[in-house]
């Protein structure tokens, strides 16, 4: 699986696992929906850490809780 990928997977699992929209996300995060939606069109292929690391703030959740999960384990290069 590709990073970018991964990525989008985890921040879909995490919306529907507190019940919000990406969109809410962003507004929580302060990252532009633009942004998020280029991760999950695959446009951007490597999502800027900063990036991750803002909508993990919106979640409530450490960088660290984000990318403990299998989806990471096995990425493509």
């Amino acid at each position: 699986m590709k990073l970018h990928k991964a990525v989008s997977l985890r921040i879909l699992e995490y919306c529907r696992e507190r019940e919000i929209t990406p969109n809410k996300l962003c507004t929580m995060s302060g990252v532009i929906q633009s942004t998020v939606n280029s991760i999950f069109s695959g446009r951007s292929q490597n999502p800027k850490l900063g990036t991750i690391k803002d909508l993990c703030v919106g979640l409530g959740i450490s960088l660290k809780e984000f990318f403990d999960c299998e989806l990471f384990d096995n990425l493509d290069d």
